[in-house]
């Protein structure tokens, strides 16, 4: 092309360049920190009345699915079980009746226990009715058989048809001595459903917990929201033939009453049950307890989505919550929805805002990463214990789980409080990205409550999986850890598990912002380093990944 003059050559030359600034313009990448009005976003949505509480098999259930998958595949991410983001979960729910009942009869004047106020029972046989006639009430302790610890609790006494009358946590907790187990800290043998399980396996007709505040962390209105109504297990060929007629708990002042129509001391006794050489011993009386119960079988689901990796993709970093809670109580005036915006909104609304922030990062993560919300986490983690049971990436080829359950509703922290610490070097990942923060890594503040066995975290290190669990610690930035000790328990007092845990705008998100920070740089890094994490070698979740059974 000629141009017939000087100015028609700068002319088009001059358009040709503003019309490649214009089409070309050069962006700053996205970023890739945490947003905090996504985090609220999906956190306010979860914990919303229309969500009905999420609890499974219920609508609620369905439109939290709905919008878990309708947000990851809004981010670009795959599903993680072939072509579904879902995976089915068997589940059964058990109603019992309010007209249960369970009394202690023998000693002296028979002892009657009032439903909901003094015990709770059901039962996971699948039966309309269960009952237990004359079984005769044995105290087993803590009801406990650990070999490691050279611990037998059913040593010497035969409770086939019986039943057995347990206390919460270890006898390191019980009798404060260190050497004791693991002193003051809950250990695997501590929990709850440890408990109901050995009771089973040595035979029991009945088990009764005994119910302590100290002891458990959390009061008996947590037990009534949580046990009273529905229950859920998931569902079994035989079905659930292999567990106890009948499962509760009880208050710690019936277990005094119960003891006394003994003729026996429940202090002393519990003292006792602490201290090496402990016997377990009946009780001289008999117990008889009635339970009607409606069941019904149905499908709930996990969610899972997946971001592929970018060189090592067939190895896996998992980041968990659990999307459930404890729904509507129809009979409750008011507000009667858990809403469930701590426990675990958040931790579902914080997969959400990694997934965004994975999304961003570039270049990719070498190994890939992938989100899973969990079903039944509020039912003894019922979700993560069935994939573990059937996983959909092995689990000798995943790396690591980092589990969000119950994010900071606050301020940031100085410390970061490390659950089921000392147990893997994942503790020194989290360490690093905290100092990168200014925050201090501590234990956790309340051992014996054993919060690392209460999430879903515990069923993937159960497997020889490397987890890891943390939260804000107590430390206050802005008005110290006295302050942060408080909000901690007036939360566990007045809205753990309760109607009154609800989504409010004037939350200060800044503490979880932070969390969700340090989770992204520890999953980053366990994503682009080529060794995988490991246990202690003296952590008692230590399993060899080549000696692992395959699932």
């Amino acid at each position: 092309m000629r141009f017939r003059g000087h100015w028609g050559f700068w002319a088009v030359l001059g358009g040709a360049l503003l019309a490649a600034c214009t089409v070309h313009p050069k962006l700053p990448p996205p970023s890739t920190d945490i947003d905090e009005t996504v985090y609220r976003t999906h956190v306010r949505m979860l914990a919303s009345d229309d969500f009905e509480g999420r609890k499974p098999g219920t609508p609620g259930e369905e439109k939290t699915l709905a919008y878990l998958v309708e947000q990851f595949r809004k981010l670009g991410l795959k599903p993680g079980n072939g072509e579904s983001f879902l995976q089915p979960v068997p589940m059964v729910e058990s109603i019992a009746g309010a007209d249960a009942t369970l009394a202690v009869a023998g000693a002296g004047a028979p002892l009657a226990l009032a439903y909901g106020k003094d015990m709770i029972i059901w039962s996971k046989r699948g039966l309309a009715q269960s009952e237990l006639r004359r079984s005769e009430l044995v105290f087993a302790g803590f009801g406990i058989v650990a070999p490691e610890y050279a611990w037998n609790d059913y040593a010497g006494i035969d409770v086939h048809g019986k039943t057995v009358l347990v206390l919460l946590n270890d006898p390191g907790y019980g009798s404060k001595d260190p050497k004791v187990f693991k002193g003051g800290a809950m250990t695997y043998y501590g929990r709850w459903d440890y408990k109901i399980e050995e009771a089973a396996r040595q035979g029991a007709a009945g088990v009764l917990l005994v119910h302590d505040v100290e002891a458990a962390g959390y009061g008996w209105s947590v037990v009534q929201n949580t046990w009273m109504g529905a229950q859920f297990s998931l569902a079994t060929a035989d079905p659930n033939a292999g567990r106890a007629v009948i499962e509760g708990w009880i208050q710690k002042d019936a277990a005094r009453a119960l003891f006394s129509a003994a003729g026996l001391d429940f202090a002393a006794a519990a003292a006792a049950a602490a201290q090496a050489g402990f016997k377990a011993r009946s009780l001289g009386v008999q117990v008889d307890a009635t339970l009607h119960e409606s069941d019904r079988q149905f499908t709930s689901s996990n969610v899972i989505a997946l971001l592929p990796g970018a060189g090592r993709r067939h190895e896996y970093v998992l980041y968990t919550a659990h999307w459930d809670h404890l729904g509507r109580d129809p009979v409750r005036t008011g507000h009667n929805v858990f809403n469930g915006a701590v426990e675990d909104a958040s931790g579902a609304a914080g997969l959400l805002a990694l997934a965004q922030s994975f999304i961003r990062t570039k270049p990719a993560a070498d190994r890939s990463i992938v989100f899973m919300a969990f079903t039944g986490g509020e039912s003894a983690l019922l979700g993560s214990e069935y994939y573990v049971e059937h996983p959909v990436f092995p689990l000798r080829d995943t790396t690591a789980a980092l589990n969000l359950d119950g994010l900071r509703n606050g301020g940031p922290t100085r410390d970061v409080t490390l659950f089921g610490y000392g147990n893997t070097d994942l503790e020194q990942y989290a360490r690093a990205a905290a100092l990168l923060q200014g925050r201090d890594v501590t234990p956790e503040p309340q051992p014996e409550q054993g919060l690392y066995f209460r999430s879903d975290n515990f069923t993937f290190a159960n497997a020889g999986v490397p987890a890891l669990f943390e939260r804000a610690g107590l430390d206050d930035s802005a008005r110290g850890p006295v302050w942060g000790r408080a909000q901690l328990e007036d939360y566990a007092a007045h809205r753990y598990r309760q109607t009154s845990d609800q989504y409010s705008p004037d939350w200060d998100v800044r503490g979880a912002l932070d969390d969700l920070r340090l989770y992204y740089e520890v999953g980053l890094r366990v994503a682009h380093t080529r060794r995988f994490p490991r246990w202690y070698s003296n952590s008692e979740f230590r399993v060899s990944r080549d000696n692992r059974p395959a699932p």
